[in-house]
This record gives C-alpha cells, sequence and structure tokens, in this order.
C-alpha cells in the first residue's frame, strides 16, 4: 500500500509524569500527551467532561446585545424570523431557535433557502424571496449572514435589524447587523469558545436568554430545560466537522447521552429508518443520521429535514423520515455515478509526475454532491481535488486539498480567473466561467508544483504507538475508550501492531463481497482484522509475518468483549521502537 507511516515520539518524561499524577496506564498517557494534554488538570478535564464547565454564554460577542433585542421584541409582540441554511448545522439551528424562543413567548417563522435556486446563506435571491413571504422587523440569521454585508445593508434600509448568529470567517468590514455573534470577532476573549458550530451557538443564545428572562423573574422562563436540546447540539457538532475538543467535547459527550434516549419525535423516526444501533455515537451520526438530514438540502430543499425535526408525533415523523430516507438513496446514487464518472475520467489521463492537482468538471454533474465527490477522488489520487457541475451560464464546484496544501490561498492567486471563490485551508468553493477552466487547472497545478513536495503526495499515516496484540486487551482497550468521543481534533486510536501472522483463510464479507475479515494472531493472542474495501482496492493480502496499521476497536457480542483491528494498511514487518 502507499502510506508513509509516521510513529509518534512524545516526550517519554511527559508521558511519565502525567500517568503518575492521574494514576492512569502508561499508553493513555501516551495518547493523552499527543492531543496537547499535558497538564494534569486538564487531562483530568478532557478525560472527565461536565455540562457545569461550559463557559458563560454572554462570553460570546455581541450576545448582550442580541439578548436585549431579542426581549424588545417579546416586549413589544413583534414575530422573529429566523433564516437559516440547508445543512444539518443550520436547519438544527433553525429548529432550536424556532421551538426554543416559541416556547418561551416568541411568535417565529422560519426560512431555508433553496440550494439550487439561491445558493447558501443570506444570498440577494434568498433575502428577496423571504421578504415577498415575511414582513418581519427582527431577522436571526443562523450559520449564515457574517459576509452577507450588501443584504444586511439592504434590510436595514427597510428597517429590519438582523442579529446573525454564525460560526463563519467574519468580512472585513463586518456586515451592519444589529448584533453578530460570531466567536470568530472574540480571539481576544480567552473565555470565548471560538469553534462552536451555529446549532451550538444557538443553543448558547438561548441560554443567555433564559437567563435574562429569569433575573427578571419572567414565568415560563423557569420551565424550559435546555438540556434536553442537546441532541441536535451534538448531531450538528458532528455533522459540521468541527474539532471535538474544550466545550464541544462537553456538548458531544452529553448531547449523544440524549440523542440515545431522545424522545424528540423526528429522531425516533430517523433512528429506526437508519436503522441506528445502541449505543449511538458519533459514526452513527455521521455516517446514519446526518446523511439523511443532510440528503435534502443536497438536492432541492431541507424543507423536509427541518419539518422532520418539528414534528408533533411519531406518526407524522415516519413518513417524514421515510421520504429523507429515499432521498438520501437518490443522492448516494448519484454521487456514486458522479464519483465513478470522476475517478474513471482522472485514471485515464492520471499522470502522477505531472498533474499535482485534479481539476474536472462536467455539464452533467450535480452541484449538490461535488464536495463528496471531490473528497473521495482526493482520497483515491491523493492530490488536491476540484469538481465542478453546470449551474446557468457558470460552473459551481468543491474542492478537497491534502496537508500541506493550502488550498483557500492558491484559489487567491487565481482570483482573476474565478467569478467567487471561499473557503480554508483543507475545503473550498469556486465558482467559474466553463471556457476557464483549461487556464484554471494549469494555474493551480504550477502552483501546487511550487508548493507541494513530492512527499506530500504521498498519504501520511500518523500511528500514535507500536502495541502487541497481545496488550490490546478489553480491560485496556475500555481504559482507553476515555478518550471518546473521537472525531476531528480528536482522532480515532491508531496504532501499529507488529509482527502478526495469518491464521486460517481470508473470508470476503460484506453486501458485495467487498471487504475481507482476517485473522491474525503474534502467537499469543489472536484477533479478527477488517479490512474495507480491500477486496475492491485491489491491494494484495499480507503474507509471512507483517506489520498492521490499525484502529483497535472494542466489539461485544452476546455479553463477551473482544478486541477487533480495522486495518489502515500493513507492510511486511519490520524492527520498531519499544512497546507501550
Amino acid at each position: 500500500m502507499r502510506c508513509r507511516w509516521t510513529i509518534s515520539e512524545p516526550d517519554p518524561e511527559a508521558c511519565r509524569r502525567l500517568g503518575e499524577n492521574l494514576g492512569i496506564d502508561p499508553l493513555l498517557a501516551r495518547c493523552l500527551v499527543q492531543r496537547d494534554l499535558t497538564d494534569p488538570e486538564a487531562a483530568r478535564l478532557f478525560l472527565e467532561p461536565r455540562l457545569r464547565l461550559l463557559s458563560d454564554p454572554f462570553d460570546l460577542p455581541d450576545m448582550d446585545r442580541a439578548v436585549a433585542r431579542l426581549m424588545q421584541a417579546r416586549t413589544r409582540g413583534e414575530p422573529v424570523l429566523v433564516f437559516g441554511d440547508y445543512d444539518v448545522d443550520g436547519v438544527t439551528a433553525t429548529t432550536l431557535l424556532k421551538t426554543g424562543l416559541g416556547r418561551l413567548g416568541w411568535t417565529v417563522h422560519h426560512y431555508l433557502p433553496h440550494r439550487m435556486e439561491e445558493g447558501y446563506g443570506l444570498s440577494t435571491s434568498g433575502v428577496e424571496n423571504c421578504l415577498e413571504r415575511f414582513q418581519v422587523p427582527l431577522w436571526v440569521a443562523v450559520d449564515c449572514g457574517s459576509t452577507s454585508t450588501e443584504q444586511i445593508r439592504l434590510l436595514a434600509e427597510r428597517g429590519i435589524d438582523v442579529i446573525v448568529v454564525d460560526h463563519h470567517q467574519v468580512s472585513d468590514p463586518p456586515p451592519p447587523a444589529h448584533a453578530i455573534v460570531n466567536p470568530q470577532r472574540g480571539p481576544d476573549n480567552p473565555t470565548c469558545p471560538r469553534s462552536l458550530c451555529s446549532a451550538a451557538l444557538a443553543f448558547k443564545l438561548l441560554h443567555a436568554v433564559l437567563r435574562h428572562g429569569r433575573d427578571l423573574g419572567e414565568q415560563g422562563f423557569f420551565d424550559l430545560d435546555l438540556k434536553a436540546e442537546l441532541d441536535l447540539v451534538a448531531l450538528a457538532t458532528i455533522a459540521d466537522l468541527v474539532p471535538i475538543r474544550g466545550e464541544n467535547r462537553i456538548l458531544v459527550t452529553a448531547g449523544l447521552k440524549r440523542l440515545e434516549a431522545t424522545t424528540r419525535p423526528g429522531l425516533i423516526a430517523l433512528k429506526e429508518v437508519a436503522q441506528t444501533k445502541s449505543p449511538v455515537g458519533v459514526y452513527e451520526v455521521g455516517f446514519q443520521l446526518g446523511p439523511r438530514l443532510n440528503a435534502a438540502g443536497r438536492l432541492e430543499t431541507a424543507e423536509s429535514a427541518l419539518d422532520l425535526l418539528l414534528a408533533g408525533d411519531v406518526d407524522a415523523a415516519q413518513p417524514l423520515a421515510r421520504a429523507l430516507d429515499a432521498t438520501n438513496r437518490d443522492r448516494q446514487a448519484i454521487e456514486r455515478r458522479m464519483a465513478d464518472d470522476a475517478v474513471a475520467l482522472v485514471r485515464s489521463r492520471f499522470d502522477p509526475d505531472r498533474d499535482f492537482v485534479i481539476v474536472e468538471g462536467s455539464g452533467d454533474w450535480h452541484i449538490g454532491v461535488v464536495g463528496i465527490v471531490a473528497a473521495r477522488v482526493m482520497r483515491e489520487f491523493h492530490r488536491p481535488t476540484i469538481i465542478l457541475g453546470a449551474d446557468q451560464q457558470f460552473w459551481r464546484g468543491s474542492g478537497r486539498s491534502v496537508p500541506g496544501f493550502d488550498l483557500a490561498e492558491a484559489l487567491r492567486d487565481c482570483t482573476d480567473l474565478l467569478e467567487k471563490h471561499g473557503g480554508h485551508a483543507m475545503a473550498a468553493g469556486v465558482t467559474i466561467q466553463a471556457e476557464r477552466l483549461a487556464g484554471f487547472r494549469d494555474r493551480l497545478n504550477q502552483i501546487a508544483r511550487d508548493r507541494l513536495s513530492p512527499e506530500l503526495l504521498r498519504p501520511e499515516l500518523r500511528l500514535e504507538a507500536v502495541v502487541p496484540l497481545r496488550d490490546l486487551t478489553p480491560e485496556r482497550m475500555t481504559d482507553l475508550n476515555r478518550l471518546e468521543p473521537f472525531g476531528q481534533g480528536n482522532p480515532s486510536l491508531q496504532f501499529v501492531v507488529p509482527a502478526v501472522r495469518l491464521v486460517g483463510t481470508p473470508q470476503r464479507i460484506g453486501k458485495d463481497q467487498q471487504h475481507w475479515r482476517l485473522r491474525v494472531t503474534d502467537g499469543v493472542a489472536t484477533a479478527d482484522v477488517l479490512w474495507w474495501g480491500g477486496v475492491e482496492s485491489g491491494q494484495p493480502l499480507p503474507s509471512g509475518t507483517f506489520d498492521v496499521a490499525a484502529v483497535p476497536q472494542l466489539d461485544t457480542y452476546q455479553n463477551r468483549a473482544r478486541v477487533r483491528l480495522r486495518l489502515l494498511d500493513w507492510r511486511p514487518a519490520e524492527p520498531l521502537p519499544g512497546r507501550v
């Protein structure tokens, strides 16, 4: 296989001190140090996330102004419009504000933009269409609005105040909103949590409103239990791929427990159609629940996802969940066809010595799934990739990058060729005229040739430790699982399991027989190894004595715990540093 194996070597003294101070397993201490948790108190709080450790919601920029304007609207009897977005973060944030403010006495309307017809966020067409439907003096733009200077100025000229609740980068100068509750504006405040998604910010806004109302002695503000809303916050935080560190770790840990036992009819129905099993974790949200909620907004409008989350009973929720499940299957079919077409197209002319960046487009490709397809092509060829589809007179696309190549910076050096662009180092979006595509591809490749070393064009596999199979016991895995929930900013454990051999004959498994199940031993212990996609990858099976790079997992079946490995890579056995 093609990966570069990098085995981390943390400071052994820091690992020893942390392990002794906390009285924990040396391997757990090593993993904490590799997550930059060398301070015993910080490591303890990481292992024991508690809701009482959440920061004050009024630490967020403009929170006081947002709360004051909302309370003024309540006193005046002014309705509020929540203008959301079409992804999981935007839909859950809209749900939180619509239901939360509604229970506290506000009249709340909502509007979700149509991805194909209006585009992202507070677009000019989205604002105009919304104004035709609603005459409301106060808007809350959630998961959008941080760069919508002209649109918010237009609304202000019409006497409409806008509160922005968003986590994206803010334009310079910022939009003329009444309040911009965005942690990106508060880098100098050490207590301001900067990595919250918009649903978490909506939760914070409701917390601030609740506290203010209780301070005023408002009846009804004492009855709302915000902890019940954490199921939606966990959904959005995981689906939006923000780091599960700090405050997000607290929210996700508590939110997954709420999601497991949720009484929300829409989520009960969604878990049923997705065949989600207990316990509900990051995988179940990221690969089962989140994609189904996202599917509606990718292909058409996210209204059906919002309707599901707002459903009052399971009987109303079930047909909505089934419809989203069908839409998700449609999305998967479109995505699969596009990805197969894109991979085949790239493979037919890919030259690894020439092509440092992949840029491909087709008038037949659906712009709603270009980002997902770009990610697959990037993984297949390990090159920064931009995939585009036709959208009226322009082509719109999405890009995914590899570590070491700042895609947003590279696009800034192509501004003269693009209609629009934006994003960050690892993911970005572009709009371009079709006739400029070839020149854009050439320019990006030249930039990449200047900035990417050959080593960066081979995927790196970062491994935390060398751990013999005999040492990966169920008891040790239970201890290591204190690091959960894994996700962005807190990656799954990845170990080298050295010097193992095959036991018996590998078995093909899966609906299409596309995966391998191997059985391996180090002479003392034996375990199953699952190689997802191993058959269709065309890679050879291991033989002789070999090292495995793998994610260890604790599997419980019929009340019996056992450790299995999810294979990432393998190689012939090599001399390795000492075990942990």
